[in-house]
Order: structure tokens, then C-alpha cells, then sequence
């Protein structure tokens, strides 16, 4: 299949010259040998469409462009008032010159006077043609009856001079000429015998694909208007003489394509083959593959081969009618059964369960296998399975997408084959297939909101073939969270998984820790960028900072008894590796006063507090007295009327209200039995809960004042300057406004601001469920969704949509992406 996929780009890539003009007896004396046949019906119509095409438009800026255009510019000078035929000949390896057959009229050539143009006449076999100077460019023309010849090439020329009588047409040609359809500007017609050098003009010849083997003949009508490119007609192919992919369905009837609706919609392409019976589809496939005719008895309620593409890994989805002797087979070669999401995986101990469907699926080794409704799906690796099934439970799937509901408008029901790429899986595509060269020539491209869709369906001895590039929709996929991608790491997850910024890239990457004290960091794709291992777990969140003032960030946090902190690279940034004897270090808290970056770093140790510089030197400026007192709050800043307070809380139940320079600003004389939760600022006062669950607010004369807000012991509050989140049992709290969640245990709740808008996010880690709402209460639709931990919220890609990172297994981190 990679050959007619890329066959399909070349067809755009060469229907995008503006200039291009495109008859029955315009067949005769045409190169027999022509890669590419275009019937173009109406010139000026088939130039005006090309124009205002916005793939074109974009196409016309690449050096790919531009590199090939000199020949064929040639054409913008030609004004055909009737029916043309344009071909396509590879004249020398790699090398295509065009040759133009159309009736002779004296206006055929338009020229400005301020455009050079000479003429000579060259004798050639008792002859004459042409040789035309046009703006330092040059093409050759000959005249024959009624028909005017005109090519970049003089070989060509001479060719048809040298043959006096003209070549039988090719019969299978003749009929596709024939039945081209009139009312479109230009029908393009493809003999595969002679257009393999296509491909090989773009990829590595030693890798390059054959599209001769896909079919004889393809014929296909083009249609373009402003945001779409879309070629529909047929293939044809002998079957006596020749075994070409297509002929695998040959008589075959499709049935409706469900790979969508089980492939991720975070998928960068699909691809589907259909057959309403197996048996005759295995028939074909016997013939194909000269294999000894054999009834496959485990397979043969299958009706649909798909296979989802993830980011270089691949889902492959079985759809069948009774599923019940493929399970059976399944079951016979595991050797391990894991749970995910309530869902069985296998992992399987053959590796090639699926070879009886080649050659529609090859080099696809069977590690892993689960079943969702009637369909069975397959993969080589654990991650994009557990991303298939996190998918379809969140309902989240690839017939939700944009992408599917644009191509969806353009394609038939059922189908054979079926092929959509997102913009991504475009991309991806030409840079995995193409030459280097011919890559970077158009990697300036912009496929942003684009689909490229291939489709074909068996008829009586015929396959009806579309190709279609298409820009989407201003409408895109909304209110769908569908996971990203998961990570597993080498061990359990010991801290909860955040966001940090990559200063390179300006997107955000993860941090997160294992059991064995190993830090990885995560890039925006879900690669493992490095890993480092520590003396001991990190504690609380990782912060980033500036040092150098220079853009570039490092990440600062501590363990029991290390304050550290990296660079990007994971380096220890000297003098930051500092050890601490006697008592375990309880917090860090990171101040930048005035956010120039002169930054602050308190680490408390029992009753001490030890602020340093971004030198790594005690700030002797800070004089707080050692009073005894365990410190059991984190030191927070907080800045009301232009005035710095450093607040924290000490074991006695006391709130310590300090100046910049360690001291007392405010003396609070009440006590607090503190609950679990932090010190805030909010409504302009320092805000915490007992252990009562009463909300207790010190103003900055020390009085406490007191609201029962009736919160359970094991209450978890979070607060902005005018927002407050509680949750006690199962009940969340947002601004007053009150949502009662299913029972569970639930994590305290985290306020997010992104993009300006406010969201609430507990967890219930007993059922594994994470919820997210906005500021008044309402739930963010399609929440919850699975996980099993606090979570991060940013936009990690720069976007304007947000995803989420948290714990998924035990030893698995799971990123989702909210539209």
C-alpha cells in the first residue's frame, strides 16, 4: 500500500502547476511509454481552479516548486481553445519532460511584448520542427495534420517525426479516455507500467515501493475548488497476466469500516480493509501470493482489518461477527494476563498471529492483545494499547475527530480500503518516506488542518478509487479529553508527575520519580528524554528557576536531606548540592520578591529556617531566631498593600508572620490545631482549617476570625486570592456552590488557572477517577476520566488546548489532551 499512497502525493504534487493545460483521437501518436496522461477538458477553467486552490497556493512556495517549474511554465504561454492531452515522460532516470497534444490555432501562443521570444526552424528526417525561445527557455514544436506537438523535449519531438504511421492505442486506455467524465476540468490517467520512476524520484530507490504493483491502469477525474483537491474514477488491472494489489479484493464486497471508531482519536492515521466474506478474500489472497490454496478456520469470521498509527507504533484492530474461536486462540498462546481500565490484556507468546492476513499486515510483531465490543486488537507494545482502550472508554475515538468527520463528507460508507492521515500523519509520512532532499525541498509546506484520504471500492471487475486533499473545517473536535500517550517507567511511581517548561522549545515537559528514586523527564511527545537517580525521594513539588537570568531553567527541589538543583540536561548546577545532617528537611520554598529573580531559597529543618541566595550562600541578612518549634507549614509568601509576609505554621498551633528580614511583622496570639492542609492567601487574610474542618483567617492586625464550614476530619481545602475549593467526603465545595461525587476516597482539591479560566481538579483514587470542573461547579465535559492521582493542568504544546498529566498503573504516568 505504501506505493499508491505515495503515488496519491505525487498526483498532488504534480496537478499543482497553475499553468498546466490538459481529447479521443488526441490519443494517437502520444508517447506510448507516458507515466502520466491528463485529459484537460477546459483550459482556462482547470487554470482558474488550480489558482485559488489553497493547497496549490501553498505548494507554489517550496523550492520543490520551483525546481521543477521551469519546463512546465512554459505551459502558461499556451491558450488551447479545445480539448488537450498533456503527458508526463520519463525521458532519462528521474528525468520528466511534458508533451502537449492539442488542435493548432493561430492564437495558441500568447505572448507579452515585453517577453523575448525567437524562433528556429531545425530539419530533421526530410521534417521540420520548431524550436522556440521564450524568456530564455525552451520548447519544441511540431504540426501534423490538424494537431499541434509541443515538448520540453526534442527527443520526444523527433520520436513521433521518426514514426510515420501512428501506434495502435492501448485498448484499456482508449476505454478509461473514453469514459473520462467531460463536465470536469482534467482527468488524469496513470499507465503504473511506466510510473514507478514517480516514486523513485522522491524516496530512496532501494526502499522505493512499485505502484505498478497496485494496478494496471488508474483513471481519475480531478475536481478542485478552494480547499480541496478531490480525484475520483477507477483502477484496472489484468487479471490473467498480472497479480496486483488491488485484485486482493477482487469481487469482494466491502462492508462499513469500523476501524474509526476503535482507533484513538489522537491516531496520526487510519487505515482499513474490508470483506463481507473472508473465505472469498482468502481465495484472492492465495492467488497473490502463489500460495497452496488453505481455509483459514480461526480467522474466517473476520470482516475488517485495521490498523491505528500512533506516533511510529501501530494498534492493528480485528472487526469480526463471532469472535468467539479467535479468543479461544488468543487464549492458547498467553502467557500473561494484566488488567487495564477493567480490561483483560494478553500478552501473547507467538508473534505471529496475523501473517495470515499478508500481505494487507507485514512486519507487525503480536506482543499484546485485548478485546473491546466485537472487534480484537493487537499490538507490539503495552503503552498504545492501554492508549486504545483509555480512548474508547472516554469515548474518545478517531470518528470523533475533525479529521474523520471532514474526510467522512467526502468517502463512501463501505469500502475496501480506507485510508485517512491527519495533517501529523502527513508530515510524518513524506519525512519518513521521502529522499532527504526531496523532504527538506517541501517541509516548508503547511499541512496544519489538512487530510489526505485514499479510497477504494470493488466492483464487478472494477475498483471505484479516490484520492482526496482536503483543508478542515473551521470546527474542531470539542469537548473530547482523549489520552495522549502513557509512559511506563522502570519502577512504581513514587512522586506525582508535573509540568515544567522546556525554555528550549518553550512547550512544557514531565517530571516525576520512581520507587528506586530514579528522576525521569518526559518530553511533549512521551519520549524519555533522561534519567537520573538520586540518594533519596523528592519532597514536594519540583520549582523551576532563572539562576543566570538568562532564560535558561533548572530545576530545584529537595529529598530528606539534599537540596539540589539541575539544569535541562539533568547536571547538577554548582554550588546546589547541598547536605543537611541531624533533622530531615521538611519543605523548600522558592520567593522571587519582586520577580527579578534574586531568589530566595527556604529550606526548613525541625524548628530551623535557612534561606539562601541563588549563589548558594546563607542570607546573612535574614535574622528569625531559633525558637524550638517544629515548623509544620511550609513558609508561603504572600504580598498585601505593598508588604512582603513570610507566613508559616509551628507545631504549638501558632501562624509566624514574618518580615523579608525574619521579623515578627504581626503577632498572632490565638492557636490553631492544624489540619493537613496549607496556609493560603485569601480574601487578603492568611486562610487554613483545623482539624475541625473551621476555616481560620488571620488579618494583618493577627486576629483570627472563624467559619464552620462542617468539613470532615480528613478535608482537604485549596485557595486563590477570591477562590475556594473544599472537599470533605464526597462532597466538592467551589465558591459556595456545592457537586456531590460518587463515594470514594478523594484527594484534596487543586486550583488551576489556565488561559484565563479557573478549574477545580480532585481525584477519587479509590474507583481511579479524576474530576474537573470549572469555577461554578459545572463539570468539564467528559469527566472523569481514569487515573489514579493528583494531577498537573497546562498546555503543554502551545496549542490553546489543555492536557493533564497523573498517574495511571502503578508504575505509568498517562497524559490527556482536553478540546
Amino acid at each position: 500500500m505504501r506505493a499508491i499512497f505515495l503515488g496519491i502525493v505525487f498526483l498532488f504534487l504534480f496537478g499543482c502547476n497553475n499553468s498546466i493545460p490538459v481529447s479521443h483521437s488526441l490519443l494517437n501518436n502520444i508517447p506510448q511509454n507516458s507515466s502520466v496522461i491528463i485529459r484537460i477538458n477546459d483550459f482556462d477553467l482547470f487554470q482558474n481552479d488550480l489558482k485559488n486552490n489553497y493547497f496549490v497556493k501553498a505548494i507554489q512556495k517550496t523550492k520543490q516548486y520551483s525546481d521543477n517549474a521551469e519546463k512546465i511554465n512554459l505551459l502558461s504561454y499556451l491558450k488551447p481553445k479545445s480539448e488537450s492531452v498533456l503527458c508526463f515522460v520519463e525521458v532519462g532516470k528521474e528525468n520528466f519532460d511534458f508533451f502537449l497534444k492539442t488542435a493548432k490555432s493561430e492564437d495558441l501562443i500568447e505572448i507579452k511584448e515585453t517577453i523575448e521570444k525567437t524562433t528556429e526552424q531545425i530539419n530533421y528526417e526530410k521534417d521540420t520542427y520548431h524550436k522556440i525561445i521564450i524568456d530564455n527557455q525552451i520548447i519544441y514544436s511540431y504540426t501534423l495534420n490538424e494537431a499541434i506537438y509541443i515538448s520540453s523535449s526534442s527527443l520526444l519531438i523527433e520520436n513521433l517525426i521518426r514514426v510515420k504511421e501512428p501506434v495502435a492505442v492501448d485498448e484499456t486506455l482508449q476505454k478509461l479516455f473514453n469514459s473520462a467524465n467531460k463536465n470536469k476540468s482534467a482527468t488524469f490517467l496513470v499507465n503504473t507500467k511506466y510510473s514507478n520512476g514517480i516514486l523513485n524520484y522522491f524516496i530512496n530507490e532501494k526502499n522505493a515501493p512499485k505502484i505498478s504493483s497496485f494496478s494496471d491502469w488508474i483513471s481519475l477525474d480531478a475536481s478542485i475548488i478552494q480547499n480541496e483537491m478531490k480525484f475520483t474514477g477507477i483502477s484496472l488491472s489484468d487479471k490473467i497476466s498480472t497479480k496486483k494489489f488491488a485484485d486482493l479484493f477482487y469481487k469482494i464486497n466491502p462492508v462499513v469500516n469500523l476501524t474509526p471508531k476503535y482507533a484513538p482519536i489522537n491516531a496520526k492515521a487510519i487505515l482499513s480493509y474490508t470483506f463481507e466474506n473472508f473465505d472469498d478474500f482468502n481465495l484472492n489472497q492465495q492467488k497473490y501470493l502463489e500460495a497452496p490454496l488453505k481455509k483459514d478456520t480461526i480467522f474466517n469470521t473476520t470482516q475488517e482489518l485495521g490498523v491505528a498509527f500512533l506516533n511510529n507504533k501501530k494498534v492493528v484492530i480485528l472487526q469480526t461477527y463471532d469472535s468467539e474461536n479467535i479468543i479461544k486462540y488468543i487464549s492458547e498462546n498467553t502467557n500473561e494476563t494484566n488488567t487495564y481500565q477493567g480490561n483483560d490484556i494478553q500478552k501473547l507468546t507467538s508473534d505471529n498471529l496475523l501473517n495470515i492476513f499478508q500481505p494487507l499486515i507485514s512486519n507487525f510483531t503480536t506482543k499484546y492483545a485485548t478485546v473491546l465490543e466485537n472487534a480484537i486488537l493487537f499490538s507490539e507494545d503495552l503503552e498504545s494499547l492501554q492508549n486504545t482502550i483509555s480512548s474508547f472508554k472516554n469515548e474518545a475515538t478517531f470518528e470523533k475527530s475533525a479529521t474523520y468527520l471532514s474526510a467522512k463528507n467526502s468517502t463512501a460508507d463501505e469500502s475496501n480500503i480506507l485510508h485517512i492521515q491527519t495533517s501529523d500523519g502527513i508530515n510524518d509520512f513524506l519525512k519518513n518516506e521521502f529522499k532527504s532532499n526531496s523532504y527538506k525541498n517541501i517541509s516548508g509546506l503547511d499541512f496544519a488542518n489538512q487530510t489526505l484520504i485514499f479510497q477504494l471500492v470493488a466492483d464487478n471487475g472494477f475498483y471505484h478509487t479516490s484520492a482526496i486533499l482536503k483543508k478542515l473545517g473551521t470546527k474542531s473536535e470539542s469537548n473530547i479529553t482523549a489520552p495522549l500517550f502513557t509512559v511506563r517507567l522502570d519502577n512504581d511511581i513514587a512522586t506525582q508527575a508535573q509540568f515544567v517548561k522546556n525554555h528550549l522549545t518553550n512547550k512544557k515537559e514531565i517530571v516525576v520519580q520512581d520507587i528506586d528514586n530514579i528522576l525521569y523527564l518526559i518530553s511533549t511527545d512521551g519520549k524519555v528524554l533522561w534519567k537520573k537517580q538520586l540518594n533519596g525521594r523528592i519532597k514536594s513539588t519540583i520549582s523551576q528557576v532563572d539562576l543566570y537570568k538568562n532564560g535558561r531553567l533548572q530545576l530545584a527541589f529537595i529529598t530528606d536531606s539534599q537540596f539540589l538543583i539541575l539544569d535541562r540536561n539533568g547536571e547538577i548546577v554548582k554550588p546546589f548540592e547541598l547536605s543537611f545532617k541531624d533533622d530531615v528537611i521538611n519543605s523548600l520554598s522558592v520567593f522571587d520578591y519582586d520577580s527579578n529573580r534574586d531568589y530566595r531559597f527556604l529550606i526548613t529543618q525541625g524548628s530551623k529556617i535557612h534561606m539562601y541566595n541563588n549563589k548558594g550562600e546563607i542570607v546573612s541578612g535574614f535574622k528569625l531566631t531559633d525558637d524550638g518549634k517544629k515548623i509544620i507549614k511550609a513558609p508561603q509568601h504572600f504580598r498585601i498593600n505593598k508588604k512582603d509576609y513570610i507566613v508559616f505554621g509551628e507545631e504549638t498551633g501558632t501562624i509566624r508572620v514574618l518580615s523579608r528580614v525574619g521579623s515578627d511583622r504581626i503577632k498572632v496570639k490565638d492557636k490553631i490545631i492544624f489540619s493537613t492542609n496549607d496556609i493560603y492567601l485569601y480574601q487578603n487574610k492568611f486562610t487554613t482549617t483545623d482539624e475541625k474542618g473551621i476555616l481560620n483567617q488571620v488579618d494583618e492586625n493577627g486576629v483570627i476570625s472563624k467559619n464552620n464550614l462542617n468539613l470532615g476530619k480528613d478535608h482537604g481545602i485549596y485557595a486563590t486570592s477570591n477562590t475556594l475549593a473544599t472537599m470533605s467526603e464526597n462532597t466538592l465545595t467551589i465558591k459556595g456552590k456545592k457537586v456531590d461525587l460518587e463515594l470514594g476516597v478523594y484527594t484534596k482539591p487543586i486550583i488551576f488557572y489556565v488561559d484565563n479560566k479557573i478549574y477545580v481538579s480532585v481525584t477519587d483514587i479509590q474507583n481511579q477517577k479524576i474530576y474537573l470542573f470549572d469555577s461554578n461547579a459545572e463539570a468539564i465535559q467528559n469527566f472523569p476520566v481514569y487515573g489514579s492521582s493528583l494531577i498537573d493542568l497546562g498546555d503543554i504544546d502551545n496549542d490553546k488546548k489543555i492536557e493533564l498529566v497523573a498517574k495511571d498503573l502503578e508504575n505509568s504516568v498517562i497524559v490527556y489532551r482536553i478540546n
